[in-house]
């Protein structure tokens, strides 16, 4: 894989003959001397990248990076993120339910986790039951969060039938 360096692109933007300004201001088809004389990068100036422009307006909603929603669904760390983005309140409706289903899946999974584990700390014949349930709550927790996000990463979406309704019931009263 080659890289092409910098300084390069000067050169490259000079051999561009037909991409430069007329001299009358109008854009269209130059003929290349004046490139020599005004173009952008003709003396072996840097090339310089633009920023992401904002979204044009409120009403229009700017595209989500998977990257964030993927961030929600990391199991216990994705849980403070998505808390954060529904306490602020401000998300589209993706985030919002992306977090709302993340934080029903990690307070499932603690509620479960402590409950079993308490119950395998006082029970002397079930004990070794509890801890393997225990596992297996851990385990079913890490795996439906690996599926969510392999279900985003295919652009599919992210909803479970029985938590992402809860969800909606329970946090989208709460902290929406």
């Amino acid at each position: 894989m080659s890289l092409i360096h910098p300084s390069s692109l000067g050169v490259r933007l000079t051999q561009m003959k037909n991409f430069e300004p007329k001299e009358h201001g109008e854009r269209g088809v130059g003929t290349g001397e004046e490139a020599g004389e005004q173009g952008a990068g003709s003396k072996g100036e840097e090339f310089s990248s633009l920023p992401p422009a904002p979204c044009p307006s409120a009403s229009f909603e700017c595209p989500i990076p998977k990257t964030q929603l993927l961030l929600y669904l990391i199991p216990i760390i994705g849980f403070f993120p998505s808390l954060w983005t529904l306490y602020r309140g401000q998300g589209s409706r993706e985030q919002l339910a992306i977090s709302r289903l993340s934080i029903t899946l990690a307070v499932t999974w603690l509620l479960g986790y402590f409950l079993l584990a308490t119950g395998a700390a006082t029970s002397d014949f079930f004990s070794l039951r509890l801890f393997i349930l225990n596992s297996f709550l851990t385990s079913g927790y890490f795996l439906v969060s690996v599926w969510l996000i392999l279900r985003l990463m295919q652009g599919k979406s992210g909803r479970l039938p029985g938590f992402s309704n809860l969800a909606e019931r329970v946090f989208g009263k709460y902290l929406s």
